[in-house]
């Protein structure tokens, strides 16, 4: 399966942005760059994929200026396959970024294409259902609809086999049009029922082909059953998210507990300091991470 991930650049969440003498735009001086943290929500969903499936494929394409192959570049060290660039001004409105995505998705005609549910700078949505409307004549795509809301931190893919949980941010609805929408290509849709935490994702992922990271207080663990499951360790809850990029698994310094139970059930790790993302719940899923793959 191919994979096409639409992101967009945007000044990193940690920055404190200033407004240009124009009064209309933000001053760029020494600003800190980074992907969209729901477009990396995305590219996070297609290489979950692409780890139960190597045959799996994932592009990412991005509208802006030359600085934005910094964002591209992130999406490699990720895990993405390959990366374009549709250079345009800073200033380019939604629509015509749209426009210019939907050209790029006829040219590579990817199976699935994903879009963050909005952007983080000027919280809009607009892209992603413009780029559906100027495909609509060409393929069949899906949106998930009102009253349907779903959040890219509930959803995770195992194989064939998509957990999503049910949360504050993804409703019961959603997963229904989730479950119709993916059943028909020979996935199995489960709904976890999630408590105490932000997301699934807070609560339970992969490390391994058949090995889920898991904190059993927060989620509904029968969906879960037949795989090979490793505790967090008790006094520390919020150790249950990790990423698996290729052979390793990246873990955040904070638990070292669980850490030794990773390493002990024969894993590779890498560990990185997260901490002051943590303080809002912010995890390894839902960051950049560039480092040598």
């Amino acid at each position: 399966m191919k994979f096409l991930v639409c992101l967009k650049q945007v000044p990193d969440s940690t920055v404190r942005v200033k407004v240009a003498a124009d009064g209309k735009s933000i001053a760029t001086d020494g600003i800190t760059w980074s992907i969209s943290p729901y477009d990396e929500y995305a590219i996070e969903l297609a290489l979950e994929h692409k780890d139960g499936d190597p045959t799996t494929t994932v592009s990412v394409v991005t509208v802006g200026p030359a600085r934005s192959r910094d964002a591209l570049r992130q999406a490699l060290a990720m895990g993405c396959d390959d990366a374009t660039l549709v250079t345009a001004a800073d200033t380019v409105g939604g629509l015509d970024v749209a426009k210019a995505l939907a050209a790029v998705v006829k040219e590579a005609k990817p199976d699935v294409v994903l879009c963050g549910k909005q952007a983080s700078d000027d919280d809009q949505g607009l892209v992603g259902p413009a780029v559906a409307e100027a495909l609509a004549r060409y393929r069949v795509l899906q949106r998930i609809e009102a009253p349907a809301t779903a959040d890219g931190g509930d959803v995770l893919v195992v194989g064939r086999k998509v957990f999503v949980g049910g949360s504050s941010r993804t409703n019961a609805a959603a997963i229904d049009q989730i479950r119709r929408f993916l059943g028909p290509y020979g996935y199995t849709v489960v709904g976890v029922g999630v408590s105490g935490c932000l997301h699934l994702k807070s609560a339970v992922t992969r490390v391994a082909d058949d090995r889920l990271l898991i904190n059993r207080n927060w989620i509904s663990i029968e969906p879960f059953s037949t795989f090979d499951l490793i505790d967090v360790h008790p006094d520390e809850p919020n150790g249950a998210n990790a990423l698996r990029v290729g052979g390793e698994v990246v873990y955040a310094t904070s638990f070292p507990r669980t850490r030794e139970r990773l390493v002990q059930s024969g894993l590779c790790l890498r560990s990185v300091d997260v901490s002051e993302i943590a303080k809002a719940e912010g995890a390894l899923t839902c960051c950049s991470l560039v480092f040598a793959a």
